[in-house]
């Protein structure tokens, strides 16, 4: 048997296992106390706290962590960049926009969350279809396209920054920027989380015809690869996973940077098996930031707090490394 093949076996069932502790762990922390006693003896507000906020608060936690895992695999393999992430072509900015747009003009969570998803999807099917304009279908077309819809989104953000009650609107935009899993609830999940699981479950059935986007173009149309249909359906998918859970959580930083790449560290390999580590490696770094998140003060902090302490020195990390190697 391959031996990398078995280390990444090894490391996927290690990043399992530290996934299940941490959300058994995810499901007791928090301002409410429960106990195993409580909810076997049947306590209606423990239950209710219980199956309400914190199952769909973990479930949100290791299903969006995941998600952003695999999908930053995706998109630095389909770019070939290590710094490829959701931002990219705009996911993230238009997400922020169309929040912010529902907090202003409309009511109630899961109204911002519908604006929210509906931002993100029209910001990558505007720069996707500036990008469909360039027919080579370069990855360079569909950044420049990322970057240009990225700052027009943010244009959009600011105005409506500009318009909101500075006590009340406000606060509520900067706060959802900043990311938080506090407020998800069983009644608001269903539809995101199938939806994402979906778009999860396609992403693996096209791993293969993903790792040969990593390829030189000529050697993957070689290959029978149509690249420019398939790589246009690969991110479409991607960023429909990103959006599921952006509109639920608010910004998350760096998962889908750190994930990906921390599973290749591990494995040295471009593969399924790695894939699926970096999704699990997601699940991790956004189960225990919401953790930290809710017990490291006595208030509780946004998630990306905790995330970009991780993501910052790992940036700063891969540039040494990078100024190393050449």
């Amino acid at each position: 048997m391959d031996l990398p093949t078995v280390k990444t076996k090894s490391f996927c069932a290690a990043g399992a296992a530290l996934m299940i502790a941490l959300a058994a762990a995810s499901l007791f922390v928090g301002k409410y106390p429960l106990s195993i006693e409580g909810l076997l003896k049947g306590d209606p507000m423990q239950l209710r706290v219980f199956w309400t906020l914190r199952a769909s608060r973990t479930i949100v936690g290791i299903a969006g962590g995941f998600a952003l895992g695999v999908a930053g695999f995706v998109y630095q393999t389909v770019f070939r960049n290590p710094l490829a992430s959701p931002d990219v072509i705009g996911v993230s900015s238009g997400a922020s926009a169309g929040a912010a747009a529902g907090i202003l003009f409309l009511s109630g969570a899961a109204a911002v969350t519908a604006s929210a998803f509906a931002g993100a999807l029209a910001a990558v099917g505007l720069a996707l279809a500036l990008s469909s304009l360039d027919r080579a279908g370069k990855n360079s077309t569909i950044v420049l396209a990322g970057i240009a819809v990225h700052s027009l989104a943010q244009t959009a953000l600011m105005c409506l920054k500009l318009t909101a009650d500075p006590e009340r609107e406000l606060a509520s935009i900067e706060y959802w920027i900043m990311g938080s899993l506090n407020g998800i609830s069983g009644y608001s999940i269903g539809g995101n989380i199938a939806l994402c699981i979906l778009c999860l479950i396609l992403l693996f059935l096209l791993h293969r015809q993903i790792i040969l986007l990593s390829a030189e173009e000529g050697e993957a149309r070689m290959l029978g690869v149509h690249v420019g249909r398939l790589r246009l359906a690969v991110l479409l998918i991607a960023t429909l996973t990103v959006s599921c859970i952006v509109s639920l959580s608010g910004l998350i930083s760096f998962v889908g940077l750190l994930a990906p790449h921390g599973a290749r560290l591990l494995t040295k390999r471009n593969s399924a098996g790695t894939m699926l580590l970096g999704g699990l490696l997601g699940s991790i770094l956004l189960t225990g930031a919401d953790i930290l998140a809710r017990s490291a003060a006595s208030t509780e902090l946004p998630v990306s707090i905790f995330t970009s302490l991780l993501g910052a020195p790992f940036l700063i990390f891969l540039i040494i490394r990078g100024r190393q190697r050449t």
